[in-house]
């Protein structure tokens, strides 16, 4: 799923900020800071049914809230899951921290890269170099 729109911050011309939210296509002139209103919502109802959720990365910046809307509405989602529930990310486990949801969760890791290389290559190359280290104990344990 991806969202139908973004809200957006900018600077105007007189040097004022503004937001607003725009359809998939960032203006150049402006950055985009969560994910549109009805978006949220769309990706919660998703997430309710699953079986399984692995949620890595806040919506937007949430620490600003103009942008935490979407991030905490996945938040509250993601904890309300009756799937098993995996969370990667500082900022994410940040977010649930700040609704005091972590513990509603199957599986927090403050590691999100690290668990994005692990899903995609079944392996992670430090676990790799540990396992071949000259001192590494012996399989079969």
């Amino acid at each position: 799923m991806l969202p139908i729109d973004v809200v957006v911050r900018r600077i105007t011309t007189d040097g004022e900020e503004e937001t607003a939210v725009v359809g998939r296509d960032i203006p150049a002139d402006a950055a985009g800071l969560d994910i549109g209103p009805p978006v949220p919502q769309a990706f919660a109802d998703a997430v309710a049914g699953a079986k399984t959720v692995f949620w890595n990365g806040p919506m937007g910046v949430f620490e600003d809230p103009r942008f935490a809307a979407g991030t905490y509405v996945m938040a509250k989602a993601v904890a309300g899951s009756c799937g098993f529930s995996v969370v990667g990310g500082g900022d994410s486990v940040a977010a649930l921290d700040e609704l005091g949801l972590a513990g509603r969760v199957g599986f927090v890791s403050t590691g999100g890269g690290a668990s994005l290389e692990l899903l995609e290559h079944g392996d992670l190359p430090g676990l790799v170099a540990l396992r071949h280290a000259s001192n590494a104990p012996a399989r079969g344990y």
